[in-house]
């Protein structure tokens, strides 16, 4: 008898716990109206991941264990559906918590399953929030035996032999799984070895949508016991994503329906626009503004934003300078009328001959350097924030991840506002997602918004007469490569010359990285998009006297 199970691939708030409730009430009235037997929701989807310190306080623990009643009340009405929600419990008798799968049926608590391998490296701090379990947890789905693990604990061999010694038949994964870049083929190569070394096939649940710096990418997918894809969810998408499950004489065969795995640029741009979208629309923001200034960065960060908002939601500004080119103001222009957005020029010259003049007495007898230059950064991020105070819609920064690495920023100037799109985006792979962008329409929008000029022009901040970018760092693809080999791979400087860098080139970029740990730690939080971004997973000591 063919069983099936549905997979609540939903977007979960932090801290929203009755809101979270209600969805999971709400994706179960849906399973059983569609005949399931089960519905799983991804890893603490009641609370949300990752509620941080929340976790530590006793009113959000009292109200997480509130909305698990909510929950169990409501199953009453499915007596034949059964749920497996992950959320955090209390440890009886203590102050702790556990990250937790319970077992939900008839309108009672029937059982529940605690995470056994608590993860404590990269963007994760688990071990300062949870206790571990220590058993082995099993339940019936259709008369198949399924052991349930939460996420880590699919990634190490322990808890999946644990749950095959306890007599599974199969295992019941619930995951929240940050994205990276190739993070989907990752957890699959991952759960096919666990499936292949248990002989058990997998259903492996993940939640999506965007928490701060996190994305939450989806794809929930299905195994078989020899690791073969059975079903896999579209990514970056809400779905109740059906498997079925049918019981064989050689074990348990699994079908269901199989979507693509995304090319990296376009699953690139659905975290952008996921991040952008959520980071405005769970913190109540109106819409998002930026400054324009005709080059690439800015171009890529307002074409994100229109997908993520549309265009009624999102305003530019050009603040042009002195040195701000003539086809640069009609760059700007011509995207802003592509796209369909509100755009305004507001001229800082003025502003800028008003404070050298203030400062003319202090800086009598010293040359024009990048003093200046930051003057024109610092009353562009001050009119910014203006009008983000006036209007309430949040700045979105515009610096790529090149620029963060060397301190190619300014601070309380490109640096100031709400939400750094961009910030672990690589110079290298903001030209391929431009020219990604232009040659797909992935919203049904109709637009090919960056104009080919702002593409092709060499890269420049414009704050000196003639600037490239060039003239003060590397080429970005002899940039980016020193980037990503040291602070994604952590690979050794002597690693890094092996690769044909010049001695010139690694020492300079690695110490810039190193001078400019101050910068960062101030920068606004931005979507994590490679396996190693500027914030959680990048704790470098801004006092440092190591030079390796």
């Amino acid at each position: 008898m063919t069983t099936s199970i549905c997979i609540a691939q939903l977007n979960f708030t932090v801290g929203d716990l009755s809101g979270n409730a209600q969805k999971i009430i709400e994706a179960a009235q849906q399973a059983h109206a569609q005949g399931a037997a089960l519905l799983i929701t991804p890893e603490l989807a009641l609370c949300g991941y990752a509620a941080e310190d929340l976790f530590l306080r006793p009113s959000f623990q009292q109200a997480s264990d509130a909305a698990l009643q909510q929950v169990v009340a409501a199953s009453a009405a499915w007596p034949d559906l059964r749920l497996l929600v992950g959320c955090t419990q209390a440890v009886p008798g203590t102050l702790h918590r556990q990250n937790t799968a319970v077992w939900i049926g008839q309108g009672r608590v029937l059982g529940q399953y605690v995470k056994h391998a608590l993860p404590n490296y990269g963007v994760f701090d688990e071990l300062r929030y949870f206790t571990p379990g220590q058993q082995a947890c099993v339940v019936e789905v259709g008369g198949v035996k399924a052991g349930v693990l939460i996420c880590e604990d699919a990634w190490v061999t322990g808890p999946t032999q644990a749950a095959k010694a306890a007599g599974a038949q199969m295992l019941l994964v619930l995951n929240a799984s940050p994205y990276h870049l190739g993070k989907q083929s990752e957890r699959e190569a991952v759960l096919a070895q666990r499936a292949m070394e248990t002989g058990l096939p997998v259903v492996y649940a993940h939640m999506v949508g965007g928490q701060d710096e996190l994305v939450f990418d989806g794809g929930s997918f299905a195994l078989q016991a020899d690791g073969t894809v059975a079903m896999r969810a579209p990514a970056f998408q809400q779905v109740l994503a059906q498997v079925a499950v049918q019981p064989q004489a050689g074990g348990v065969q699994l079908a269901g329906q199989i979507d693509p795995v995304q090319d990296d640029n376009a699953a690139l741009w659905d975290a952008l626009v996921l991040a952008v979208r959520d980071y405005v629309g769970k913190n109540g923001f109106p819409g998002a503004l930026l400054g324009l200034s005709g080059g690439i960065d800015s171009a890529l960060v307002l074409a994100i934003a229109v997908d993520a908002l549309g265009k009624d939601r999102v305003r530019t500004v050009m603040m042009p300078s002195p040195y701000t080119a003539d086809i640069s103001w009609k760059d700007a222009q011509e995207m802003a009328d592509r796209v369909g957005v509100h755009h305004e020029v507001i001229d800082i010259a003025p502003q800028f001959e008003a404070y050298k003049a203030a400062l003319s007495t202090q800086f009598q007898g010293r040359a024009e350097d990048t003093t200046e230059e930051n003057l024109q950064a610092r009353i562009r991020g001050t009119l910014l924030m203006a009008l983000s105070n006036k209007f309430g819609a949040v700045v979105l920064t515009t610096g790529n991840k090149s620029e963060m690495a060397t301190g190619y920023c300014t601070l309380y100037g490109d640096m100031a506002g709400g939400f750094a799109v961009i910030k672990d985006v690589l110079k290298t792979r903001v030209f391929a997602l431009a020219r990604w962008r232009n040659s797909n329409d992935p919203f049904g929008t109709g637009l090919h918004p960056i104009p080919e000029r702002i593409i092709t022009r060499p890269p420049s901040a414009e704050l000196r007469p003639d600037q490239k970018d060039e003239d003060s760092l590397p080429p970005y693809p002899v940039l980016d490569d020193i980037v990503r080999r040291y602070v994604e791979s952590d690979e050794p400087i002597e690693t890094i010359l092996a690769q044909g860098h010049t001695p010139e080139n690694v020492e300079r970029v690695v110490r810039l990285i190193r001078i400019n740990e101050y910068k960062r730690r101030q920068a606004p939080v931005g979507p994590r998009l490679s396996p190693r971004s500027f914030g959680k997973d990048w704790r470098c000591p801004i006092t440092n006297g190591f030079r390796r």
